[in-house]
């Protein structure tokens, strides 16, 4: 009698449960196969969040939608504009290979994955309202093709914007195709290659590996009483006037420079690295030549460090379809 009710509770189950999947038919996602540029290292997916098709393009519509933001006045696109390389001024950092990111944000107030800096833009900086999305007939269709849900929470939403950050990356610049042997720097060019990464010009230690950014928090000189910056993130007093260094990355698209914006030229900027830094006590020790002002670069060796930043430059990047605002 035991092994009868036994088989019976295991067959009821076993329909219950292929019932359950029946009866969400359409919750079929499509793995998307994600390029990673040559030379960069594999990306980390969360388990929780595989890369499908539909989260992508759920996640690339609600980049460029303002419903994300609670009073319907703010999308990710207004302050990120792909033309720029996903920035539009002072204190906006690109939206280029964050997939491989930790710290988040000029601060660096975010510290984590790619769903940690997603969640706190949705719930603090647009505070999102769900109910907008759930009492969207679209949508809600959106939200079940990609995750499979009838009612859209916020953790649906982090995950949809995640994915498509996750394809949001540049590594087809001028420096990349000579990396790859495709083509020559011109002199110039490998002249500032050259000033770069050495010494001379010592960018390397600050903007390092192929996304132009070892992804930490500097002081970089640029007052003698700096902005708080980190400080106020730590509360460490080692930590005022560091911030996040930028990636170089399509530098020639997201002036002006600096945090605060106070550079509208690159020129302007090397210029500052070679004779114009501040002393302050938290410099870090990665700026030399501190007593003299910078790394005292010539003329000629300032305009080879510009020729090489602009090889920086991914027009692919700006103008790939697959990261621009839906056509409907």
């Amino acid at each position: 009698m035991k092994l009868v009710f036994a088989s019976f509770f295991l067959s009821m189950l076993f329909l219950v449960s292929c019932t359950d999947k029946n009866e969400n038919p359409a919750f079929t996602p499509t793995p998307y196969d994600l390029k990673i540029p040559q030379g960069f290292p594999d990306m980390t997916i969360p388990q929780d969040n595989p890369m499908t098709k539909e989260g992508v393009e759920l996640g690339r519509r609600l980049y460029y939608d303002t419903k994300l933001d609670k009073n319907g006045e703010r999308a990710c696109a207004t302050c990120h504009l792909q033309s720029k390389s996903f920035t539009n001024g002072p204190a906006v950092l690109p939206h280029i290979n964050l997939g491989w990111n930790r710290n988040f944000l000029w601060d660096g107030k975010i510290n984590g994955s790619m769903e940690d800096i997603m969640r706190f833009e949705v719930e603090h900086f647009f505070e999102t309202n769900v109910d907008v999305f759930n009492s969207d007939e679209e949508y809600k269709t959106l939200f079940n093709k990609a995750f499979g849900v009838d009612v859209v929470t916020t953790d649906e939403i982090v995950k949809a914007l995640s994915q498509f950050f996750r394809i949001m990356n540049s590594g087809n610049s001028r420096f990349d195709k000579f990396i790859r042997k495709e083509i020559e720097f011109t002199n110039q060019e490998y002249l500032g290659y050259e000033l770069y990464y050495t010494e001379k010009a010592d960018c390397f230690h600050c903007h390092a590996t192929m996304f132009m950014t070892d992804n930490l928090m500097h002081n970089n000189a640029l007052d003698t009483k700096p902005d708080p910056g980190y400080f106020t993130i730590t509360g460490d007093s080692l930590d005022y006037g560091k911030f996040k260094s930028p990636t170089l990355r399509n530098i020639e698209y997201t002036a002006p420079y600096m945090h605060d914006g106070r550079y509208a030229t690159l020129e302007e900027v090397v210029e500052f690295y070679s004779a114009g830094l501040e002393k302050s006590p938290t410099v870090d020790p990665l700026m030399k030549n501190l007593s003299q002002g910078g790394v005292q670069l010539s003329t000629e060796e300032k305009s080879a460090l510009v020729a090489f930043l602009k090889t920086l430059t991914d027009p692919d990047f700006v103008t790939d379809p697959a990261l621009a605002k839906p056509e409907n």
